[in-house]
C-alpha cells in the first residue's frame, strides 16, 4: 500500500519539482504509527543542494499535497538531497555512476545470489545492468533490482569533491 501511495505522490509532485529545477530521486512513505514522507531531490544542474533548496521544495510539495491529499493520516515531511552514498533508483543512475562501487539487492536469485556488491559497468541492451564483482561480470535486468545504493569509497568522495557527480 505504501508503494502505491509513494508512486502516486511522485506523480503529483514530480512535474512541479522538475519545473523548479530539481530531479525527484524518490518519494517514500514509511512508518505505521508515525508516518514520514521522505522526498529526495537533487538539482538538475548537479550543483550542491543547500538548506534553501530543501525549504523551497518542501513548501511546494506541502502545497501540492494539501490540495491532492493522497495521505489520509498525519505524517512528517522530510525533504533532503540523496547524499554521496545515494540510492540508485532510476535506470539512468546506473549509467551516470558507472565506474563506482554499489550494493544491489535483487528481487530474486540471480546466479545463486540475492545481493551483489561490485563496480557498476553501466547499462546494456534491454535495460540490463552490469556489475563487476571481484572480476566476475554479472548482468541483471533492471526490473529485477529491489534496492541499490552507492558505496562510500575514496573514489566516490574524490569525484564528489571534484564536482564530477
Amino acid at each position: 500500500m505504501s508503494d502505491q501511495i509513494s508512486n502516486r505522490i511522485a506523480e503529483i509532485i514530480g512535474p512541479s519539482v522538475s519545473a523548479m529545477g530539481y530531479d525527484l530521486v524518490r518519494a517514500t512513505l514509511t512508518g505505521t504509527r508515525q508516518r514520514t514522507l521522505q522526498v529526495m531531490v537533487e538539482r538538475t544542474d548537479r550543483a550542491e543542494m543547500n538548506v534553501d533548496d530543501c525549504a523551497n521544495v518542501s513548501r511546494a510539495v506541502s502545497a501540492l499535497l494539501d490540495v491532492e491529499d493522497p495521505i489520509t493520516e498525519d505524517y512528517n515531511l522530510e525533504v533532503s538531497s540523496p547524499g554521496i552514498d545515494r540510492p540508485l533508483v532510476r535506470l539512468d543512475d546506473y549509467r551516470r555512476f558507472s565506474g563506482f562501487e554499489a550494493k544491489i539487492e535483487l528481487q530474486q536469485l540471480v546466479d545463486g545470489r540475492k545481493r551483489v556488491r561490485g563496480t557498476l559497468q553501466g547499462v546494456g541492451d534491454g535495460d540490463v545492468v552490469t556489475i563487476d564483482s571481484k572480476g566476475e561480470g554479472i548482468s541483471v535486468p533492471y526490473s529485477d533490482i529491489k534496492t541499490a545504493k552507492l558505496v562510500l569509497t575514496d573514489d566516490l568522495i574524490e569525484a564528489s569533491l571534484a564536482g564530477k557527480l
